[in-house]
């Protein structure tokens, strides 16, 4: 059975990719109560979930007329994602950006989820066992090559 979190992740993509703007509109308290749970499980699931790293953009507005607005950021085409791996990725990358950044390209079917896996093993610290800041140098480095193999 799959926990709460998954459910509502799964639910909020659904009408955001039915959404012809890529962006969807929520009340906070209302989807708390469609799903039966307490309005902090939403905000856990849009700020663990819904991240700049894995392609979305989240603004919010609290109080009586508060919403949250989630919209999909769109990876560029293929001819111009090589210049955009270069200025995201830059000369370092922590984990959790590099991760970011693999869930988002299989998201927009650039990768598969076995070419991700291999990926996210490939850069992670328990691999990377050098002392920082060259770790995520080497990551950086390892993603750009990586990347431009298996997109160009």
């Amino acid at each position: 059975m799959r926990n709460i979190s998954d459910i509502i992740e799964k639910y909020l993509k659904g009408i955001l990719q039915d959404s012809p703007e890529g962006i969807i509109e929520i009340q906070r308290n209302d989807l708390a109560e469609q799903f039966s749970c307490v309005p902090s499980q939403i905000n856990y699931v849009i700020s663990t979930r819904f991240t700049l790293e894995k392609g979305y953009l989240v603004e919010s507005k609290r109080g009586g007329g508060g919403y949250v607005r989630i919209r999909r950021i769109e990876l560029p085409g293929p001819t111009t994602l090589h210049t955009h791996l270069h200025q995201t990725i830059g000369e370092e990358m922590g984990q959790s950006a590099a991760e970011g950044l693999i869930y988002q390209l299989v998201e927009a079917r650039f990768l598969t989820t076995r070419e991700a896996a291999l990926m996210q093993a490939a850069v992670s610290r328990e691999v990377l066992m050098v002392k920082l800041p060259y770790r995520d140098q080497i990551r950086a480095r390892m993603m750009k090559a990586m990347l431009i193999s298996l997109l160009c």
